[in-house]
């Protein structure tokens, strides 16, 4: 299961955008997904129209039983595939800024639940995506140490430069103190339009302040992102010109994550193997 903090600390740069994007190419490609909306504006837990819950991602965070977790998820109505487990704008009163380990760990001694979840009928989750609110509280450092990967986003201007650039540290603080699992799977830079010198200005900034770790396909602004999302239906089945184009570009970032999570299993137990030797 790979496990996907998608965040920035800048608000409005589409984090949201990218979690069903991907969510989207996850389920063209049939790997089951949970979005996990921890973003007290519930963007996502709207856009994907899941069944009501008796329970939230706020009563997860507060009780992470395996009682309250089933009870937080719902299948979307995206079809069989995507689940979600649901937002709450009563999270945002969990959103400390200086939280305690204890309340940090909760999330991931709630995610270690999933396989208990599902029954010998059920697909297992392949992906787990947690969309994360813009700011550095609980919310998005719970998500940090549950993930076993970091997406940042981030778009082609001055400001949101600066913000990927804070979430990077934040990452590697976390990975520091609380979670050694934790890599930046990379930086994608959302609503890139080719012809604009100043995006371009821009990508080559980042690409000097991150090198590799920003991603060769960048995802073209398109308005056909926002009309799928206003009809609450997956990009890659929205049928335009310009869904296509940027359908096409999920699945290669996709690709990557996917990617780059066997390449870390396989380098971990490579040292298992090194160390039993």
């Amino acid at each position: 299961m790979h496990t996907v903090a998608v965040l920035s600390l800048k608000g409005g740069v589409g984090k949201t955008t990218v979690v069903l994007g991907l969510a989207s190419a996850a389920l063209r490609r049939g790997v089951r997904t949970l979005v996990i909306d921890l973003d007290p504006q519930c963007n996502a837990t709207s856009t994907l129209e899941p069944e009501e819950t008796e329970a939230s991602i706020y009563d997860v965070l507060e009780d992470p039983k395996r009682s309250t977790l089933a009870a937080a998820i719902s299948p979307s109505a995206w079809g069989e595939g995507v689940d979600v487990l649901v937002g709450s704008e009563d999270a945002e009163s969990l959103n400390h800024p200086d939280p305690s380990q204890k309340r940090l760990a909760r999330l991931r001694q709630a995610l270690a639940k999933l396989p208990e979840l599902v029954t010998e009928d059920d697909v297992p989750y392949g992906l787990v995506l947690l969309d994360c609110p813009p700011s550095l509280g609980q919310l998005t450092r719970s998500a940090l140490v549950a993930a076993d990967r970091a997406l940042l986003v981030t778009e082609p201007t001055m400001f949101a430069v600066s913000g990927v650039q804070r979430a990077f540290e934040a990452v590697q603080a976390e990975r520091e103190v609380h979670n050694p699992e934790l890599q930046p799977l990379g930086v994608v830079v959302n609503r890139v339009r080719p012809r604009s010198h100043e995006h371009q200005f821009r990508i080559d900034e980042l690409r000097d302040i991150f090198g590799p770790l920003v991603m060769p396909v960048a995802l073209p602004d398109r308005l056909a992102v926002q009309q799928a999302q206003g009809a609450c239906m997956p990009i890659h089945q929205w049928g335009t010109p310009g869904a296509r184009e940027v359908a096409l570009a999920f699945n290669l970032v996709l690709a990557r994550v996917l990617r780059m999570s066997r390449s870390r299993r396989g380098a971990v137990r490579q040292e298992a193997e090194e160390e039993l030797a």
